[in-house]
C-alpha cells in the first residue's frame, strides 16, 4: 500500500515536470512537482468523471491523464496570482 502511494507520488512528480514545459511555468520545480502531484489527482477525479478508468495502472493513457489534470492546476495557479 505505501509502496502504492509513492509511486503515484513519483508519477505525478514526473507529471507535473512535463506539464511545466509545456506550460512554459516560471514556478521552482519544488512547485511544478508539488502542482503536479495535485493535477494527477484533479486529472483522475475528472477523468473519472468522464466515465474514464484512470486507475488502470502505470501506463500512458494515465500519464496523460495526469499531466492534464497538472497542466490545469498550473493554469488555475497562475489566475490565483494575478
Amino acid at each position: 500500500m505505501l509502496v502504492n502511494i509513492l509511486l503515484w507520488i513519483l508519477f505525478g512528480a514526473v507529471a507535473g515536470w512535463i506539464a511545466s514545459k509545456l506550460m512554459g511555468s516560471a514556478n521552482s520545480l519544488l512547485t511544478n512537482i508539488i502542482l503536479g502531484i495535485i493535477g494527477s489527482v484533479v486529472g483522475g477525479f475528472v477523468a473519472g468523471l468522464l466515465g474514464i478508468d484512470a486507475n488502470a495502472g502505470f501506463n500512458i493513457v494515465s500519464l496523460l491523464i495526469a499531466i492534464g489534470g497538472a497542466c490545469l492546476v498550473i493554469l488555475l495557479a497562475r489566475m490565483v496570482r494575478r
